[in-house]
C-alpha cells in the first residue's frame, strides 16, 4: 500500500465518508478526554524523549538486506570510546513512554489552549536548554531571562530571597557538641550500683596506700642490687646476644635432669616472655640456697610450673590423685606441715601469677602482676592443702577460717616482664623481705637470673 492511500485506508476501515466525519470524531474525542493535567510536551521535549530510540536495530535489519546472502553476517561489538558521547543531548531512558502515550501528549497539547506562562515558571525544554545554554524557540526574551535566573538560583543552591535573608540575619551562635549535653545528663541520673563500684575502688585506693612500706624499717638490699662485674656482665650478653650455635647445651643441672640451651635460655633477653624450663631451673637452684644456708632463708617449698596444671586439670577442676606423690616424704625428705610458705606458679595462659600458702600465718595470697585476682585457684589451693595434711600427716584441718590477703606489691608496666616479676616474689618473700622493687628493675634481674643459671648458684 502507497503512503498516500494509508489515510484513507485508515478512515475507510474506521467508518467514516468523508474528512469532515473523521475531523469531527477526532474534536469529539479530544472533547471526552477534555484538557489533560500534563505539559504540552514540544518539540524539544519530543526530542529529548526519543533521544535514546532504538534505531540500531532497524539500520542493522536494513543493511544485512542489502547484503548479499553469501556473505556471512559479521558480528560487531559495541565499544564506548572514554570520552565521546553518541548524541549531544542527554539520553534518558524512558520505558513508560509507548507510541501510544505519545499520541496522547501530542493529541492533548494541539488542543489544549496555550497559555502564557508566569516569570517563574518554566517547562522541560526551556530549562534544559538553559542548562546547555539555549533557548527555546517558541519563549520570548523575558521568559528566557526568567528561566536563566531559575537555573541560576537552582545551581547556586538558594534564591535570591534566601539569599538576602540569610545576609540579614546574625551569625548561629556556637554551642557546645550534643554527646557532652548526653554525657552530662547521664552523669546527673542516680545509679547505686556505679556509686558503689566508685566507693569500691576507692577503698581500694586507700588499703593500696595504708599497706605500702613507708613506715617498715629499711632493709639491706645491697646484696639483691649488687651490680655485674665487666667479665660477667660481657659473659651474659655473649650468651644472650652472641650468634653462635643456638642448640648448643650450656648448662646441665644434674639433681633435676634439665638441660638448657642457648635458645632456651635467650627468654631473658629483652622483651622476652620466660619459659618453662628457665623459670623450673631458677626455682631448683633457690630450693638449693635455702638447704644450703637454712640461717639466711626460711623453709620454703617451690612447686614447679606443671604443678598446678596437673591439679587443675580434672573433670570438676580439681585432681588430688594426680599430684599425689609429687611430695612423698622419700622424694622430698620432709612433708609440707614443716614448711612455712609454699609457692604456687600459675600460669594464665600467656601470663604468670604466683599463688603462695602461708603456712605459718594459715593464709592464702595471689599475686598477678597485673594487679588482677583470681578467687578460683585459692579455693583449689585451700582443698588440695586439706587433702595433703590428711594424706601425708594425718592432720584434719579447716581452711575455711584462713584469710586471703591483700598485700602491696609491685606492679608490671609492659606485657613481657610477667615471668620476671613472678620469681623476684618467690625470692623476696623466701628471704623475709618485702616486695622493694619496681619495672625499672627488671632489666637488671634479667641479666642477674641468666648469670646464676650459668653458674647453676643462686645468690
Amino acid at each position: 500500500m502507497c503512503r498516500a492511500a494509508a489515510p484513507h485506508h485508515r478512515k475507510r476501515r474506521r467508518g467514516y465518508s468523508d474528512d469532515s466525519d473523521y475531523s469531527s470524531a477526532r474534536r469529539r474525542i479530544s472533547g471526552i478526554i477534555g484538557p489533560s493535567n500534563f505539559p504540552p510536551v514540544r518539540s524539544f521535549g519530543i526530542r529529548f524523549a526519543l533521544a535514546n530510540a532504538p534505531y540500531h536495530c532497524c539500520k542493522r535489519r536494513l543493511h544485512d538486506a542489502c547484503r548479499p546472502a553469501s556473505t556471512p553476517t559479521p558480528r560487531r561489538r559495541l565499544r564506548r570510546r572514554r570520552g565521546s558521547s553518541r548524541s549531544s543531548i542527554i539520553s534518558l531512558h524512558l520505558p513508560f513512554i509507548r507510541p501510544f502515550s505519545l499520541r496522547y501528549f501530542l493529541a492533548t497539547g494541539a488542543s489544549a489552549p496555550r497559555r502564557r506562562r508566569k516569570s517563574a515558571a518554566a517547562d522541560m525544554g526551556n530549562y534544559i536548554s538553559c542548562l546547555f545554554g539555549k533557548s527555546s524557540s517558541d519563549g520570548g526574551e523575558e521568559d528566557d531571562l526568567s528561566v536563566t535566573a531559575m537555573v541560576n538560583a537552582v545551581r547556586r543552591g538558594t534564591d535570591d530571597a534566601d539569599i538576602a535573608a540569610l545576609e540579614a540575619s546574625a551569625p548561629p551562635e556556637k554551642r557546645a557538641p550534643y554527646h557532652n549535653e548526653v554525657f552530662a545528663r547521664m552523669n546527673s541520673r542516680h545509679d547505686g550500683r556505679l556509686e558503689s563500684i566508685a566507693t569500691d575502688r576507692k577503698l581500694q585506693r586507700l588499703r593500696k596506700a595504708l599497706l605500702v612500706p613507708a613506715d617498715r624499717p629499711k632493709e639491706d638490699m645491697s646484696e639483691l642490687f649488687t651490680p655485674l662485674t665487666n667479665e660477667e656482665e660481657s659473659e651474659v650478653n655473649s650468651i644472650l646476644y652472641g650468634c653462635s650455635h643456638s642448640k648448643k647445651i650450656i648448662v646441665m643441672h644434674v639433681p633435676s635432669n634439665t638441660e638448657i640451651t642457648k635458645e632456651k635460655l635467650w627468654c631473658l633477653r629483652t622483651c622476652g616472655w620466660l619459659n618453662d624450663e628457665v623459670i623450673n631451673l631458677y626455682l631448683e637452684l633457690l630450693k638449693e640456697r635455702a638447704e644450703r644456708e637454712p640461717q639466711r632463708f626460711l623453709k620454703c617449698h617451690f612447686f614447679n610450673t606443671f604443678f598446678y596444671k596437673k591439679l587443675a586439670c580434672g573433670k570438676i577442676g580439681y585432681d588430688y590423685q594426680s599430684v599425689r606423690r609429687w611430695t612423698t616424704l622419700n622424694k622430698l625428705g620432709y612433708g609440707l606441715a614443716e614448711c612455712e610458705k609454699i609457692f604456687v606458679p600459675v600460669h594464665r595462659d600467656i601470663h604468670w601469677c604466683l599463688a603462695i600458702i602461708n603456712m605459718k600465718d594459715r593464709t592464702f595470697q595471689y599475686l598477678d602482676p597485673l594487679g588482677g585476682m583470681d578467687h578460683a585457684v585459692l579455693r583449689i589451693l585451700a582443698r588440695y592443702i586439706m587433702d595433703e595434711l590428711k594424706d601425708k600427716s594425718n592432720l584434719q584441718i579447716d581452711t575455711s577460717s584462713w584469710l586471703e590477703i591483700s598485700d602491696y606489691f609491685p606492679l608490671q608496666q609492659n606485657g613481657w616482664d610477667c615471668g620476671m616479676f613472678m620469681l623476684k616474689f618467690i625470692d623476696f618473700h623466701s628471704r623475709g623481705l618485702g616486695l622493694n622493687f619496681s619495672q625499672e628493675h627488671m632489666q637488671y634481674f634479667r641479666m642477674r637470673t641468666a648469670k646464676e643459671i650459668l653458674r647453676l648458684r643462686a645468690d
